[in-house]
C-alpha cells in the first residue's frame, strides 16, 4: 500500500489516538470505552531539546521515544509509535507462553545449567522454580510476563532475594507471592528505605547508583527496549535521595519497618542467584 505524504503524516500524528484506541478495545473486548487513563504519558522536565517522552501501557510495560525529538510532540508521538509497535507484535501467537514454548525453554535452560530435565518436576531447584513460573503463567504474552519478571529483577537487584534466601523462604512461596501483587508505591517504598539504609553504611552510594540507572535507562530507550525495569530503579533511587534530602523520618509513606526479551537467560540467573 502506497502512502502519499499527507495521508503519511496524518498517521504520525494520530499514533497517540491510535495507541489509546488499541488499548481501550484490548481492555474492554473491542468495544470503545473512553477511557482516559489506560495510556500514561511522562515527558522528562527539559527547557530545550532533546525532550524525552514516556509511555506506559496498563499492567506496567513502559517505552520511550527512540528519535531524537525538538518537541515535547514529537517526543510523546514518538514514544507511543514504538508503544504500539510493541503493543501489536505482543499480540502475535508467537508471543504466548505455550507449552511448546515452555518445553523450548527448559531445554535451553538445562543447557546453560548443570541441572536436568527431571529437575523441572520439582519446584525447589533452580530450573524447577523457572518451570513453575512458566507454567503459572501460560497463555500470557511476553509483556505481560515481562511485568513479572521485572518485580524480580528488581527485588534481585535491591539485595531482597538474597534476603528471602536467607529467611529460608522457598523460590515457590516467593513466586506465587509477587505473582498475586504487583509492583506497587507500597512495595518502591519499602525497597528506596533499603536504600536508605544501605546510603548509612556507604555514603554517596544512592547518588552513584542513580547515575547509573539514568545511563542504562537512556541506553535502553535509545536502543528501543522496554524500559519498566530501568525506569523502575530510577524512580525508586530518586525518592530514596529525596526522601534522604528531607531530613529525618522522612514522608509518611516511607516510616515504615525495616525487570527485545531474553526470557530464559535472564530469568534462570535471577532464580540461580535465589539458592
Amino acid at each position: 500500500i502506497s502512502l502519499t505524504a499527507r495521508s503519511l503524516a496524518q498517521l504520525l500524528i494520530n499514533v497517540v489516538g491510535m495507541l489509546h484506541e488499541f488499548w481501550e478495545r484490548k481492555q474492554t473486548g473491542g468495544a470503545l470505552s473512553r477511557s482516559e487513563s489506560l495510556v500514561v504519558y511522562e515527558s522528562v522536565p527539559s527547557p530545550s531539546p532533546p525532550f524525552i517522552c514516556y509511555v506506559t501501557l496498563p499492567g506496567g510495560s513502559c517505552f520511550g521515544n527512540f528519535k531524537c525529538c525538538f518537541t515535547k510532540a514529537e517526543a510523546r508521538r514518538d514514544a507511543a509509535r514504538v508503544a504500539l509497535m510493541n503493543s501489536v507484535f505482543n499480540e502475535l501467537p508467537l508471543r504466548r507462553i505455550t507449552q511448546e514454548f515452555i518445553h523450548r525453554s527448559i531445554e535451553e535452560a538445562v543447557s546453560m545449567t548443570s541441572g536436568s530435565l527431571g529437575d523441572a518436576k520439582d519446584p525447589g531447584t533452580s530450573i524447577g522454580a523457572y518451570c513453575y513460573m512458566l507454567q503459572a503463567n501460560e497463555g500470557k504474552t511476553m509483556l505481560e510476563f515481562q511485568e513479572l519478571m521485572t518485580v524480580f529483577q528488581l527485588l534481585h537487584w535491591n539485595g531482597s532475594l538474597k534476603l528471602f534466601r536467607e529467611q529460608k523462604l522457598s523460590r515457590q512461596e516467593v513466586i506465587s507471592y509477587y505473582s498475586q501483587h504487583p509492583l506497587d508505591g507500597f512495595t518502591r517504598s519499602h525497597m528506596a528505605l533499603d536504600w536508605m539504609v544501605k546510603e548509612q553504611e556507604t555514603p554517596g552510594l544512592i547518588s552513584q547508583e542513580l547515575q547509573v540507572a539514568l545511563k542504562e535507562l537512556g541506553e535502553a530507550r535509545k536502543a528501543g527496549r522496554e524500559l519498566r525495569f530501568y525506569k523502575e530503579k530510577k524512580e525508586i533511587l530518586s525518592l530514596a535521595l529525596r526522601v534522604g534530602n528531607s531530613g529525618p523520618g522522612g514522608p509518611p509513606c516511607l516510616q515504615v519497618s525495616i525487570v527485545t526479551l531474553f526470557l530464559t537467560s535472564d530469568l534462570l540467573v535471577l532464580l540461580i542467584n535465589f539458592l
